[in-house]
C-alpha cells in the first residue's frame, strides 16, 4: 500500500507538473501574440510615417515642374478667315412626317490669303448647292436643331465628297431659321 501510495504520489507529481507547463505554455501564448501585435503596430506606423513624410517632400519639390501656370489672358487664337457667301438662301423641307420648312443661308471659311479654295468653290458651286439641299432635306426637324453637329458634319462631307484639291475651315449660318406648319 505503501507502493501505491508512493506511486499515487509520482501521479500526482505527474499530473502537476504537466498541468503546471500547460498553464506556462498556455500563458506564454498571450504575452507572445501581444509582443506580435506590438511589432507589428509599430512597423505599420513606421511604415505610413515615412511614407507621409516622402509624399510631403516629394509635393513641395515637385509642384513647380508638374503644375503649370495657368493665365487669364491666354486665349485660343483662332486664324482669321475669309467667307464664300455666293451660295445663297436654300428653302428646304424636312423628312418629317409633317415636313418643316429650313430657310438657311451657309457661308463656308477658308483661309485668308487663299487663291485656289475660292476658285474651287466658285467651280463647284451647283455640286455645293446640290449637296446641301439633299442633306439637309434628309433630316428631320430634331436632328436640324443641333445646329453645330450640322455644321461639323457639312464641313467634313464638303471636304470629303465634293471638294478635290483644298479644304474648308469652317461652316457658319448667317441665316438658319426652321419654320414649323
Amino acid at each position: 500500500m505503501a507502493d501505491n501510495d508512493l506511486m499515487d504520489d509520482d501521479d500526482i507529481q505527474e499530473n502537476m507538473t504537466s498541468s503546471v507547463d500547460t498553464k506556462r505554455r498556455g500563458a506564454g501564448l498571450i504575452p507572445m501574440l501581444i509582443k506580435w501585435v506590438a511589432i507589428v503596430l509599430v512597423a505599420l506606423i513606421f511604415i505610413v510615417t515615412v511614407v507621409v513624410i516622402t509624399m510631403n517632400i516629394r509635393d513641395k519639390k515637385g509642384a513647380s515642374h508638374s503644375i503649370s501656370p495657368v493665365s487669364e489672358e491666354y486665349r485660343e487664337t483662332r486664324d482669321v478667315l475669309q467667307w464664300y457667301q455666293a451660295i445663297g438662301i436654300l428653302k428646304v423641307h424636312t423628312a418629317d412626317r409633317i415636313p418643316a420648312t429650313l430657310i438657311v443661308d451657309v457661308a463656308l471659311g477658308y483661309t485668308n490669303n487663299d487663291k485656289s479654295t475660292p476658285q474651287e468653290l466658285s467651280a463647284r458651286k451647283v455640286e455645293i448647292i446640290d449637296f446641301l439641299r439633299s442633306y439637309f432635306k434628309g433630316k428631320t426637324t430634331a436632328e436640324l436643331r443641333q445646329e453645330e453637329k450640322i455644321k461639323i458634319e457639312i464641313k467634313h462631307e464638303i471636304n470629303d465628297n465634293v471638294l478635290t484639291k483644298n479644304k474648308i475651315k469652317d461652316v457658319r449660318f448667317t441665316q438658319y431659321d426652321i419654320v414649323e406648319q
